[in-house]
């Protein structure tokens, strides 16, 4: 991740934040829309889900120029993903449905250069993730 994939990242979210539990409910619809098979994973409320997983992007976005200090946290929330059910192809369908959601959100903000700063973002987590959950399989 370059210097400024992160700051196109940080000033991105900032705008969806406004709006993280709108964002947040139109991931969620989209997951369920493209990929119905997972729902039954999903066992709390879906405004609950949502506002968890904004909270989560918040933090990774807050924490880009130091992720070390959430790699951690990141394993332990791929562990508990496991225990749901997920699978690492699991992660290709939520890395299109959150890009998918940030270009709903950001409309005419979202450009290629956006879409590429965050898919590195995404890859660099989601990787990690497949990796602490194997690790812990």
């Amino acid at each position: 991740m370059t210097e400024r994939q992160i700051l196109l990242v940080k000033n991105s979210w900032s705008y969806v934040v406004i709006n993280s539990q709108e964002a947040g409910e139109l991931f969620y619809s989209r997951l369920f829309e493209v990929a119905p098979a997972v729902r039954s994973m999903f066992k709390h409320d879906q405004k609950d889900q949502a506002r968890k997983l904004m909270n989560m992007v918040t933090l990774v976005v807050t924490k880009l120029q130091k992720l070390d200090d959430i790699m951690n946290e990141v394993k332990l929330l791929a562990q508990r993903h496991g225990k749901y059910g997920a699978q690492p192809e699991h992660y290709k369908v939520v890395g299109e449905c959150l890009l998918w959601t940030l270009e709903q959100g950001l409309g005419d903000k979202w450009n290629p250069e956006l879409q590429e700063a965050w898919t590195t973002v995404y890859v660099t987590l989601s990787s990690a993730m497949i990796k602490g959950q194997l690790a812990a399989a």
